[in-house]
């Protein structure tokens, strides 16, 4: 089918006005989204990458840069890792990476679009329409290119046929159960102790066993915050801790060791994400407790000595940050490493296309769903037309064709930025 036309937006949400997604290192984020629809013969696909503000233009910018490469060509349905590579490997966008910063984040929009149009095509939800693919189909979606000494082709159609048996039942088990969750709902930095509290109360009641707090700010409220969330919830249920990149090697030691007698289950991102050796220096000092980053993990490659390295008990890969073709690598290169994936989904429309990549990693690749949760945050989600639903503190299974990236036409007009309605009517 031939591309008609590839269209970009500005799309901004408020969320600084109540501090929704503050944190140490982004104290007062507007959740963003640089949006593209992908118009062709046989329909639309959407897609977007994720920012929080100011540069969001930058993002909308490289999109529209990969216009030519795009509109007017012919897009196989059926050699989406070849599309995909087609934009990658570009030998003149390819310099401003490479594979890295707001060129690879558009790339990763426009694939991200051409998977929702593919599985709207199949009729199928794409964590459906990933997993009905062979083996062979699935490895041929990622870009092996330094990979293979880490993960072979060939070892990667392996590992995908071993997680064949009891694929039908797992399936099964999704749709009735759904795919576990935990929730940031109560953790961000800005909140009142009250908002805090009640809200974590909340998260426990709706069924959920693991809550997040952001820290890093000041060491002494953090101590404080975790003594009163752990009160709050009890011993049962896990809290995770988030440093947003907040401190050097040294300095994240020594606060976890101070955040110790509250239980924490990870630490998430406690240094710069570029830092393979200090989050193995990290993991090494404060074990039990565990390591996890990824949401600002700029490609497959880093995923890659991260693991290696040994330097992480949990990655944390992001939906919009690269897209499907790159992610159904990290998920292969996670389960030949046996390490969980618990996806990073704090911000506009994360968590709907996100839950597509845990749900098909359960069904077709790890097979398992033991210490694996999927980040929910409950911001946003009405301005999509098949928004995540949450039921007992887990993601039910989505049934609607395509990636659940599509935002309702009035919201992309109300949240256009500059010009929308929203942004008119702000003081």
């Amino acid at each position: 089918m031939k591309v008609i036309a590839l269209e970009a937006h500005d799309v901004r949400f408020p969320t600084s006005a109540a501090l929704d997604g503050s944190d140490a290192m982004n104290p007062d984020p507007d959740y963003s989204a640089a949006y593209v629809v992908l118009h062709t013969e046989a329909g639309d696909g959407h897609g977007f990458c994720f920012t929080i503000g100011r540069g969001n233009e930058v993002c909308v910018a490289a999109i529209r840069a990969y216009e030519p490469l795009v509109t007017g060509r012919d897009l196989d349905l059926d050699d989406l890792g070849g599309f995909a590579k087609g934009l990658l490997h570009d030998s003149q966008l390819r310099w401003l990476g490479p594979e890295k910063g707001a060129v690879h984040m558009a790339a990763a929009a426009i694939v991200n679009a051409a998977f929702d149009l593919a599985a709207k095509v199949a009729g199928k939800p794409l964590w459906r329409f990933l997993a009905d693919l062979a083996p062979e189909q699935i490895v041929d979606l990622a870009d092996w290119r330094y990979l293979t000494d880490a993960l072979t082709p060939a070892d990667a159609v392996g590992l995908l046929a071993d997680a064949r048996p009891g694929r039908a039942e797992r399936e099964a088990r999704l749709v009735e159960r759904g795919y576990p969750a935990y929730t940031t709902t109560p953790g961000w930095l800005g909140y009142t102790d009250d908002k805090l509290a009640r809200l974590a109360r909340e998260a426990v009641a709706e069924g959920f066993t693991q809550i997040k707090l952001k820290v890093g700010a000041d060491l002494d409220e953090d101590v404080r915050r975790m003594g009163l969330a752990r009160e709050v919830v009890g011993p049962g249920i896990r809290i995770a801790v988030d440093a947003n990149q907040r401190w050097d090697v040294g300095q994240a030691i020594e606060w976890m060791r101070a955040l110790a007698p509250f239980d924490p289950y990870w630490i998430e991102e406690p240094t710069s994400p570029d830092d393979v050796l200090g989050h193995a220096a990290i993991r090494r000092a404060v074990a039990p407790v565990k390591v996890a980053t990824g949401e600002h993990v700029a490609n497959r490659v880093m995923f890659k000595q991260l693991l290696q390295a040994g330097a992480i008990d949990v990655l944390q890969l992001d939906a919009c940050r690269v897209g499907v073709t790159e992610n159904v690598a990290i998920l292969l290169l996670a389960a030949r490493f046996g390490v969980p994936v618990c996806p990073h989904a704090g911000g506009v429309g994360l968590c709907e296309v996100v839950q597509h990549l845990s749900m098909f990693d359960y069904v077709a690749v790890s097979g398992s769903t033991q210490d694996r949760v999927l980040e929910y945050v409950d911001h946003l989600h009405e301005h999509f037309t098949d928004p995540v639903r949450i039921v007992r503190g887990h993601y039910a299974a989505p049934a609607e064709p395509g990636m659940s990236a599509e935002m309702k036409p009035e919201s992309l007009a109300d949240h256009a930025y500059p010009g929308g309605s929203v942004w008119r009517d702000l003081p």
